[in-house]
């Protein structure tokens, strides 16, 4: 009996227990330790790195990572190049930062089965600034955020620092993020006091050999709340001379800051708009504060009032008038659509409109208005249909892809950005398909070119398996999953039917005494007996008239307006036969119904990848899958028990105002 306790005992030791799959490893590599045979002809942190990935998770040929001190074959900055030779595998590029992106690359095509054969690849990014925007608080809460409390641990920053920090590093270098802003757009001024800069010094420590750089937002009564001025006047010297200081310490703790994100006169906050100044104003004193440091300014342009009659015109209306009239490095961030990361909408009518100041994409990765964590919509489609969209700027092809990374119009630097949907939970993004859009964020930030198809395929085979039989249904089921949600929620080109405050379920009908009109439902689909939709055409808001021709005349018409959005540009009779044959109404029904049958097979569906994948992760998105059919039957009969009263009231001649 003994000898068979200790046979037991030994058995027991020498097998290595498993872990469960929370998510918490997102798309990178099982942690393995292959040893694999890396040299390199330099050193520093940031190489160090590339050496360990690839030590610990490659298992192919030799690697040589090779750091030029000048330039090879035209490779700057981020760039890499990965071949072959002989019996060497060789990652070269002119910066350290590059050569630790060609090592991940290289991990990918092993990830995805695409290491094998000739390797001949030269990777350049499209855009130079390739950052997350964290609307985190200083309370550790998140605006719209849907995954735990901020990852950033602000009460025992800088004493202590969370390994996590070093995971959200890794994770935004494996897809070549370089840049984060730490903090909420509606921006707390003690972000910018010394107390606060100490512990963002911190994680810039941290964040510094993955090639990350810090940026804060900022509050633009700073000077007055944290500086006791009288006054934030842009052109006021003392003003003035208060940023300059403030950036000149900011600096100081933080050598390799990136610069401001900045909201202004939006939504209620404070900007130059409050002492009969322009956006130009207040951007470019800050900018001037930051030049001698090569730090820049994002300046948001999403912006609205109470008095606008249009709320999609305000931007353009704003900002406009003052293109050519910014310094060098301010860029203007601008949402992908004109109103506020709907589940669809047109693109803003400022990309192509602004052809002498730098603009710059800001996409939502957190899902404020698409489900929040409790529903999937995998958001690369969407991304895709803003970034192909057709501006006609400078004739056909003018894209807005073209149009942020200047090869329409000169750029002094590109960007893009994306509002971040990650926090404290184990899996990083509270659903575990969430996870895609920020992965499919930073891969497109790399190459807008890249198709939904391809990187979901990257994603699912890293995530969970590369077994066909998991993958292609699966993929399909992300690549239908935002149309789907389109259709349940607002269909046609419809917008903003969300309750009230938290964005989350359907109030189509909802009002509130004394609130204003663009914060309420009503204001958008315009619902009444002659039909639905809000009129932009050139006989209502004239909306269209800020797009170039020919689509201003497409969408200006009744028979050519794409249908998607069709309620967008357009008040439609509820008889209106669509191209389906169907009437308004009709198809408004069929829409809805459409979307909630989806959603009930992709849960069939899911239930079908069972044998796949681990019990953890199919029980958390099966539960997900569950509350989002529930949804989606609650928007379909909400919504049209809403606007079926006016289908069935007798028509009426005059329209909302």
């Amino acid at each position: 009996m003994k000898t068979i306790i200790i046979l037991f005992a030994c058995v027991f030791l020498c097998v290595k227990p498993v872990c469960a799959e929370d998510g918490s490893r997102l798309w990178l590599p099982l942690e393995k330790n292959y040893h694999a045979k890396v040299s390199s002809n330099d050193k520093n942190p940031t190489i160090d790195i590339a050496i360990r990935e690839l030590q610990t998770q490659w298992k192919g040929k030799p690697v040589k990572l090779a750091l030029a001190h000048h330039k090879i074959n035209l490779l700057f900055g981020d760039s890499y190049k990965i071949s072959k030779q002989k019996e060497t595998i060789l990652i070269q590029s002119s910066s350290s930062i590059g050569l630790l992106y060609g090592a991940f690359h290289l991990l990918r095509l092993q990830q995805t089965g695409k290491a094998e054969g000739e390797l001949n690849i030269k990777e350049s990014p499209a855009f130079d600034l390739r950052i997350l925007n964290h609307w985190d608080n200083i309370d550790g809460s998140i605006e719209r955020g849907y995954a735990g409390k901020s990852l950033w641990d602000w009460e025992d920053l800088p004493e202590t620092v969370s390994p996590r920090y070093t995971e959200y590093a890794r994770a935004n270098a494996s897809i070549g993020i370089n840049a984060t802003v730490l903090n909420n757009v509606n921006a707390n001024p003690q972000f910018i006091s010394r107390e606060y800069l100490l512990k963002a010094a911190a994680l810039a420590r941290v964040f510094r050999p993955w090639g990350i750089r810090v940026y804060l937002s900022v509050n633009f009564s700073s000077p007055v709340q944290l500086g006791d001025l009288p006054t934030a006047d842009p052109l006021d010297e003392a003003v003035c001379r208060w940023w300059k200081d403030k950036v000149r310490e900011i600096y100081s703790i933080i050598p390799d800051f990136g610069g401001f994100l900045v909201k202004a006169n939006s939504e209620g906050l404070p900007g130059p708009h409050d002492f009969g100044r322009t956006h130009a104003d207040g951007a470019n004193m800050l900018a001037e504060a930051l030049e001698p440091f090569g730090g820049i300014v994002m300046w948001r342009a999403f912006v609205y009032d109470a008095k606008s009659p249009d709320r999609a015109k305000q931007a353009y209306e704003e900002f406009t008038p003052l293109d050519g009239k910014f310094r060098k490095n301010v860029i203007i961030q601008v949402k992908n659509g004109p109103i506020d990361f709907q589940p669809r909408e047109p693109f803003n009518p400022l990309f192509g409109a602004m052809q002498k100041t730098p603009l710059m994409l800001e996409l939502q990765i957190t899902q404020e208005y698409l489900g929040q964590a409790k529903q999937l919509a995998y958001l690369a489609p969407m991304y895709e249909e803003c970034l192909q969209s057709d501006t006609y700027a400078k004739g056909e092809g003018s894209t807005v892809a073209q149009i942020i990374t200047g090869k329409v119009f000169p750029q002094t630097v590109t960007a893009i950005a994306g509002v971040a949907n990650t926090g404290k939970d184990a899996n990083w993004t509270g659903h575990l398909f969430a996870q895609a859009n920020w992965y499919c964020f930073g891969r497109l930030a790399w190459n807008p070119g890249l198709s939904p198809e391809e990187m979901a395929d990257e994603w699912l085979k890293m995530t969970f398996t590369g077994n066909p039989a998991f993958v292609e249904p699966v993929k399909e089921m992300m690549l239908n999953s935002r149309e789907a949600m389109v259709n349940y929620m607002m269909p046609l080109g419809l917008a903003h039917l969300f309750a009230w405050e938290h964005h989350y379920g359907p109030d189509p009908g909802f009002t509130l005494p004394n609130a204003r009109p663009d914060w309420l439902p009503p204001y958008y689909h315009r619902a009444d007996s002659a039909g639905l939709g809000f009129d932009r055409t050139t006989n209502g808001s004239n909306a269209v008239s800020q797009y170039f021709p020919p689509l201003r005349d497409s969408l200006n018409c009744l028979e050519t307006c794409p249908e998607k959005f069709l309620l967008w540009f357009h008040h439609v009779p509820w008889n209106y036969r669509m191209h389906s044959g169907r009437t308004l109404w009709e198809e408004l029904c069929y829409k809805y119904q459409s979307g909630v049958d989806a959603v009930f097979a992709f849960q069939k569906l899911w239930d079908e990848m069972k044998p796949y994948i681990d019990a953890e992760r199919f029980n958390a998105v099966q539960s997900k899958l569950k509350i989002q059919t529930e949804d989606a039957v609650e928007w379909r009969d909400v919504c049209l028990g809403y606007f079926r009263q006016f289908e069935l009231s007798p028509p009426i001649q005059a329209r909302l105002p």
